[in-house]
């Protein structure tokens, strides 16, 4: 079942696998009575049904080559098989998922995972209490943090950061706040640099959360918006 979720200034955002990119885009199609035109760009691909509804793809692992030498190209009717053939290319990918409890990185190919670390570390939520008591628990819980972040960033530079030559793209999940923590670790510059400004939504960081965004990250996240 393709994952879907609401995004800001209204509309859809659904996860297609690669293989059913074309009949999704064909039911698009029907359900609209029929597309106008499609925009390719290296970026980015807009399908705008008959009814103006429009379907819009951030290209996985750009650029997407559009095989017209043109940074955008306009095709009258349904025209995404570029987008598919792309979509499909096997590719080894980098798995980087963080939150403050525990974190997952590995290398996928063709959705499985090949290597991977996993861990998880202890953070106390936040106290209720107030006082001297407050700030001794917030300068343990700030120190928590900190530990959690900098074995986050040692396996990461392990695992992703050693194969970097390797991999074709890197794909985030987690809390947005924690990856942007360990963009500062200067030894994963190389592993932000293929990551694009996807962010998975996943829950607490474990090897069957890391298996199931090997499988995500292959996917075509298709944003719809109603004409």
């Amino acid at each position: 079942m393709a994952r879907k979720r609401a995004v800001r200034g209204g509309g859809r955002a659904v996860e297609v696998e690669p293989e059913r990119l074309a009949r999704w885009f064909e039911r698009f199609a029907e359900r609209n009575g029929g597309v106008r035109h499609t925009v390719l760009g290296a970026d980015e691909v807009a399908v705008t049904g008959g009814d103006g509804t429009t379907a819009t793809v951030a290209v996985p692992f750009p650029p997407l080559p559009t095989g017209t030498g043109d940074t955008e190209h306009v095709a009258e009717g349904l025209a995404v098989r570029p987008l598919i053939e792309h979509a499909c290319r096997p590719r080894r990918i980098g798995l980087l998922l963080v939150r403050l409890g525990g974190h997952s990185v590995g290398v996928a190919e063709r959705g499985k995972v090949l290597v991977s670390r996993t861990d998880r570390h202890l953070v106390h939520g936040r106290s209720a209490a107030g006082g001297w008591s407050q700030q001794r628990f917030a300068r343990r819980r700030e120190g928590q943090a900190r530990q959690a972040l900098r074995s986050a960033a040692d396996d990461a530079a392990d695992v992703l950061g050693s194969r970097v030559t390797e991999l074709d793209g890197v794909v985030l999940g987690g809390d947005r706040k924690a990856i942007d923590e360990l963009r500062a670790d200067h030894r994963l510059e190389p592993v932000f640099a293929l990551a694009g400004s996807r962010v998975l939504d996943v829950g607490e960081p474990r090897r069957t959360v890391l298996d199931d965004a090997a499988e995500r990250a292959r996917a075509v996240e298709i944003v719809v918006r109603d004409g």
